[in-house]
């Protein structure tokens, strides 16, 4: 009991804060949530909205007290930035029903107003269930931050009708009315001044105490002034210097007795439904944003979507009880934590200070100067503009802001409502604008440049650099959709339509995120195209990104899981064409991936200016490829040694044959581990026949490096001439046969022949230079 009475007192100056700011707010904003003009200015309901104000704050002060908030110390209160859509429910009900109804008007009005509460309550109630609190946090912030620029907007506007009661609407009469008019200019002109001294004052000092205490000393000065020059108070209020609410001295219950189900007309209340929602959408950003930022600047962990269910309970309560919407407020809490307010206990007595406050009804806002309500609108109003067009000039882009001041105006000039779907339909038409500029296609390379990863013989090399010319490689980025896409189809059209021969058209999908409906129909007409002018279409990597789309069933294209299955399997296609055309009946080495290629083999290879060109090509590479010389002895490993060493030097039938007593020859089945990755290395291998596959695993990558080894090629030589662990590990893909240098065999090499060593091991490191030269250029183009 005594720590709960030091905790008490340690709380009073937060409760004496936190009571004067709900004064304050309560005073200014209460009094501002019904029109004030109409039948709500003939019934006087200016008090009532204040009781409205404070029985919300009651309300979701105890639910947040009691657990419903991580915050020990939350601060809540109405949700100020309703009233626009307030004032449009109000309006748009008084039209519908008639100015011959006021009890009518009323009573559906405040169940709109009900209803608002208790659509926001179930809302949250929902996210708050279903765990979706940072869903919310994916809209788009600058359509936010033009709503409460416009919201900004309408406080203005509100606080000049407040401070001259003239009518909401900015048309030519009421601006006349108000620059042109000394009375009512001497009105407002005070109260926007002491809104922007105050924002002067405040970049100075920024104590915590500022705010209160400048509001506190405006009525000091004010009935000092009166008391000085002995003016008449009934003069002042029927002058509009303080608020004629003499009249209204009804208990804080009042707005109940305006609740009649049979006065309350359904029609209008439906009719406000859109309205409703798009006050229920801005109500739901809320507090996703605020509670994060509160968390932050209080260090304090707490959980979002546990603050959506209590910001649930909190607004359904208020909604069952006739009250207006509420939440969290930021900047109360903050200020309430820094003076002492960091528990349950200063929460409840800031509740019951409210309560108190609501008890003692409305009667002093009588007696409280009209320049006060107005500098506190104003300045909520100038904060919200500046915030959205002042701050955010330099921390967005060029549609971004346009996106801002554009719902600001539609805002202003039209409603809140079709503001906020301006701002949605402003945001959709950026975005395709921006995402259309920015261009699909990350690169474009040809087949020369870019090569699979197989190890091949240098001739076959040779021949597959100049042949893939034919083939164009294009690697295609982000989502592709009906505003990007007719970039990628120009390039396709103006590749295929050039003067380098097309065979092979590559599209690689790794970075794209995926196809809309227009981009995959714009796809198969490029498809279509291309097989028309018998171009195959290669696609890549498209599993995620094409989904459901057509295009991989079209004839004409072929679809592979990554870039180096479909390079690999377009040079394969380049040697089948040659070794076809030389009558071959089959291929004089083995090739690795798909065995399917046919591009129509059985045709000459002088039947156009495409296969013309691999003729050229494969005439000046493979074909002089060093026949075997039997007089030699065996054909092998010489004729392994040929193709694989011939293109770096004289291919010298003694210096082969001497090595041959170094060799051992391996036969291994299909699925041998040769080695793993990190063993230390045995020997190099020289491939004759089958396949190897080679898997690299670095940590700079995430995937696995994939290499395959055909026969005229080597394995393992860097590690074998440099004596660290095997950078890889090789498997047998298909059964083969090696010829074995062996570590032992190498020294001996060394030792025996120094000359010859020498002579083989330069001829190794051209070899491997080349093969790894095409391993990190493949990998840097697919960055």
């Amino acid at each position: 009991m005594r720590d709960l009475g030091k905790t008490a007192a340690k709380s009073l100056p937060a409760v004496l804060l936190g009571t004067l700011l709900n004064i304050l707010d309560g005073v200014s904003y209460g009094m501002i949530i019904f029109p004030a003009s109409g039948v709500f200015a003939d019934m006087g309901l200016g008090p009532t909205g204040v009781s409205m104000f404070f029985v919300s704050a009651i309300v979701s002060q105890l639910v947040y007290s009691a657990g419903g908030s991580g915050f020990a110390g939350a601060n809540g209160s109405m949700m100020i930035e309703v009233v626009p859509f307030f004032h449009i429910l109000a309006t748009s009900i008084a039209h519908q029903i008639g100015p011959d109804k006021p009890h009518e008007i009323i009573a559906t009005t405040l169940v709109a107003f009900a209803l608002s509460s208790v659509l926001t309550g179930l809302t949250f109630l929902l996210l708050g269930f279903l765990r979706l609190g940072l869903l919310i946090g994916f809209f788009p912030r600058h359509i936010l931050v033009g709503c409460i620029g416009g919201v900004g907007v309408f406080l203005i506007i509100t606080g000049l009708t407040v401070s001259t009661h003239l009518p909401s609407a900015l048309t030519l009469p009421t601006l006349r009315a108000l620059f042109l008019s000394t009375h009512n200019l001497s009105l407002w002109a005070p109260a926007f001044g002491l809104a922007v001294l105050l924002r002067v004052v405040t970049q100075r000092w920024r104590g915590q105490l500022v705010f209160p205490m400048y509001f506190i000393a405006i009525p000091i000065l004010f009935y000092t002034t009166v008391l000085s020059a002995r003016l008449d108070l009934p003069t002042l209020r029927r002058d509009g210097w303080l608020f004629d609410v003499e009249a209204s001295q009804e208990g804080w219950w009042a707005f109940y007795r305006y609740y009649n189900l049979r006065n309350t007309q359904l029609p209008p209340l439906i009719s406000t439904l859109p309205t409703q929602f798009a006050l229920l959408f801005f109500n739901i950003l809320h507090p996703p944003l605020n509670v994060p930022a509160l968390a932050v600047s209080l260090d304090i962990d707490v959980d979002t979507n546990k603050e959506l269910v209590g910001h649930g309970y909190s607004n359904l309560l208020a909604g069952l009880l006739g009250t207006v919407p509420n939440y969290l407020v930021y900047v109360n809490t903050l200020l309430f934590y820094r003076v002492g307010g960091d528990t349950r206990v200063a929460g409840f007595m800031l509740a019951a200070a409210t309560a108190v406050l609501l008890v003692v009804g409305t009667g002093p806002i009588a007696y409280i100067p009209v320049m006060v309500v107005g500098a506190l609108i104003f300045v909520l109003g100038i904060d919200l503009v500046k915030e959205a067009v002042w701050d955010t000039r330099r921390r967005v882009s060029r549609f971004e802001y346009i996106t801002i001041v554009s719902i600001m105006v539609v805002m202003t000039v039209w409603d809140f409502v079709m503001g906020v779907l301006f701002g949605i339909v402003v945001s959709c038409f950026f975005f395709v604008l921006q995402n259309s500029q920015r261009r699909s296609v990350r690169a474009l390379h040809t087949g020369e440049t870019v090569m699979s990863t197989v190890r091949r013989p240098s001739a076959h090399r040779a021949y597959i650099r100049e042949v893939s010319k034919q083939t164009t490689i294009l690697r295609l980025q982000g989502f592709l959709f009906f505003g990007t896409i007719a970039h990628v189809e120009e390039t396709i059209r103006a590749l295929v339509a050039g003067r380098t021969p097309v065979r092979f058209l590559v599209l690689d999908f790794a970075l794209v995120a995926g196809v809309d409906m227009s981009a995959a129909e714009a796809l198969v007409r490029v498809q279509r195209v291309l097989w028309a002018r018998r171009v195959v279409l290669v696609v890549c990597a498209g599993g995620d990104a094409l989904g459901n789309v057509r295009l991989v069933q079209e004839e004409g294209v072929e679809a592979f899981e990554s870039l180096n299955d479909a390079l690999e399997w377009t040079e394969n296609a380049y040697l089948r064409t040659w070794f076809a055309a030389q009558k071959e009946e089959r291929d004089p080495i083995a090739l690795p991936g798909r065995q399917d290629t046919d591009l129509g083999l059985h045709q000459s290879l002088s039947s156009s200016p495409r296969r013309s060109h691999l003729a050229d090509v494969g005439n000046r590479t493979i074909a002089r490829e060093h026949p075997v010389d039997l007089s030699t002895g065996e054909a092998e490993p010489y004729s392994t040694l040929v193709k694989a060493f011939a293109s770096y030097g004289d291919a010298d039938p003694a210096l082969f044959a001497k090595l041959r007593s170094y060799l051992d020859r391996v036969p291994l089945p299909e699925g041998r581990v040769l080695w793993q990755q990190g063993d230390a290395p045995d020997g190099l291998y020289i491939i004759e026949a089958g396949i190897l596959r080679a898997t690299y695993h670095f940590a700079d990558f995430t995937p696995l490096i994939e290499e395959s080894m055909v026969p005229g090629t080597l394995a393992g030589e860097l590690s074998a001439l440099s004596g660290e662990p095997r950078n890889a590990t090789v498997v047998v893909e298909r059964q083969a046969v090696l010829w074995k240098l062996s570590t032992e065999n190498l020294r001996r090499l060394e030792a025996e022949d120094p000359h010859l060593a020498s002579s083989f091991t330069k001829l190794v490191l051209k070899a491997a230079k080349v093969d790894y030269d095409i391993l990190l250029s493949s990998l840097a183009a697919r960055q």
